[in-house]
């Protein structure tokens, strides 16, 4: 049976969705818990998601590596693995990636839309890369296992963080730029910089990133991956559909301002349509994977390739980077 895992999802969390995570037979989420937040806000997150799974333990567990993707699978349940979009819990301490790596943190973006301590985002102007601390800030986080993102960064910081990791990194959510040409989507050359240091990138069901955005068609989706496997390699790729469901529309300001501006920032929306877009039909919430896995098999993926795309490639990738590097 295939495995589904999805690298990137930021919900308005409740019991509902994670029995709509089992109805989607969804095995691992990778979820954010912090956008902006400090190193004791993001415990805070900790804490509320510990109290999610006392509450249902049939449906969610902690996921720290991939064995924890199996032993839900057989279990029935869902493994939540926890992702910062954004380095602001390390605040300024590089001895805060070991510490967020031991609290189940295994994903961290080095930069959110704007320059941080670390990387460049990308809507700013400029993109000078990575920074002095980021590239130390690099080299630990291969040697705790916690995973370079580089999802909302600018093109020269991504492929530089490529370069500078010594293991894998990965772009959980965007899609190719030549389809569908937001900022956050990826040129070839990014890409390429990412897959050729074995990393990963997960496709995004996330309207502003896609071809005709809310309208986009599934078969130009799935089309759109298959470009991708053919120039790139079919393995390098899975699902990070960056579903925002429940949200309400306030929290897309929060998202894109955090505390950094006093002015509205519409990001990749707009003065007229501020908040969330609805989703694209045919991927509405956890249920519908399925289609996904018909999409994929209508433009041609083998059963195998299906299996890869919508969980196993991640599967390998957290069994390879998520555990610190042998001393």
């Amino acid at each position: 049976m295939t495995y589904r895992i999805d690298a990137l999802q930021y919900a308005n969390w409740s019991e509902k969705i994670f029995r709509q995570m089992r109805e989607g037979g969804v095995d691992a989420v990778h979820v954010t818990i912090s956008y902006h937040e400090t190193f004791r806000e993001t415990v805070l997150n900790i804490e509320q998601w510990n109290r999610w799974f006392e509450r249902y333990p049939e449906l969610i567990c902690l996921g720290e590596t991939g064995d924890d993707v199996r032993r839900a699978r057989e279990e029935g349940r869902t493994a939540i693995f926890f992702g910062f979009q954004n380095p602001a819990p390390i605040e300024d301490d590089i001895g805060l990636v070991e510490i967020v790596h031991k609290l189940g943190a295994r994903f961290m973006q080095l930069s959110y839309n704007n320059q941080s301590l670390l990387a460049t985002g990308c809507y700013e102007a400029e993109d000078p890369g990575i920074t002095r601390m980021g590239w130390q800030v690099i080299k630990e986080m291969n040697r705790v296992g916690l995973v370079v993102d580089m999802s909302h960064s600018a093109d020269r910081s991504t492929i530089e963080a490529a370069e500078i990791s010594e293991r894998p990194i990965a772009i959980t959510h965007a899609n190719l730029h030549d389809w569908a040409p937001a900022l956050r989507n990826k040129r070839d050359d990014v890409v390429r910089a990412v897959i050729d240091n074995g990393g990963m990138m997960g496709f995004s069901m996330y309207p502003h990133h896609l071809k005709d955005k809310s309208d986009c068609a599934l078969g130009s989706f799935c089309r759109m991956i298959a470009t991708a496997a053919d120039r790139f390699g079919v393995e390098h790729f899975g699902i990070g559909s960056d579903l925002c469901q429940d949200q309400p529309d306030a929290i897309v300001e929060w998202m894109r301002t955090g505390r950094w501006s006093k002015q509205v920032d519409y990001g990749e929306g707009s003065a007229a349509n501020p908040g969330f877009p609805p989703q694209p039909a045919w991927f509405r919430d956890n249920r519908d994977f399925g289609n996904i896995e018909t999409g994929l098999r209508a433009v041609g993926f083998s059963e195998a390739e299906v299996a890869g795309l919508m969980g196993d490639h991640w599967l390998r990738f957290f069994d390879a980077n998520f555990t610190p590097q042998p001393a």
